[in-house]
């Protein structure tokens, strides 16, 4: 899928498996799929500046003392960019780290505001 293709065409089914991954390795107290596809989604007007195509924000106490760059870089192995399209921005916080993330960076507020929530709907 190019970035001109629909956000219609999300592949829900890997989003599910990749969530799965995830969950399999840290127990996951939230999952969410931001960024411009999804605003695509949303109803986003074409002309605006995109910004990543996925961002993937995700939650777990069991990231507590793991540094956030190992966090990083196993969740977004786990990710399949040629499944999705494109790779991934990944921001994995403990709940805690999450507050303060989504009060200071804008790409973490909107990914948890107007996201996809992998856990629950992730086939909406």
């Amino acid at each position: 899928m190019t970035s001109a293709e629909p956000a219609s065409s999300l592949n829900h089914g890997e989003l599910a498996r990749y969530a799965g991954r995830v969950g399999d390795r840290w127990p996951l107290e939230r999952a969410v799929l931001g960024g411009a596809r999804v605003a695509d989604l949303r109803g986003a007007p074409p002309q605006r500046e995109r910004g990543p195509e996925y961002v993937v924000v995700l939650v777990s106490g069991a990231f507590d003392g793991m540094p956030w760059l190992e966090r990083v870089y196993h969740a977004g192995n786990l990710w399949d960019a040629s499944e999705m399209g494109a790779r991934a921005d990944m921001h994995c916080y403990t709940p805690a780290e999450l507050e303060r993330k989504v009060a200071s960076l804008r790409v973490v507020r909107d990914a948890v505001s107007g996201g996809l929530d992998l856990l629950t709907d992730g086939r909406s």
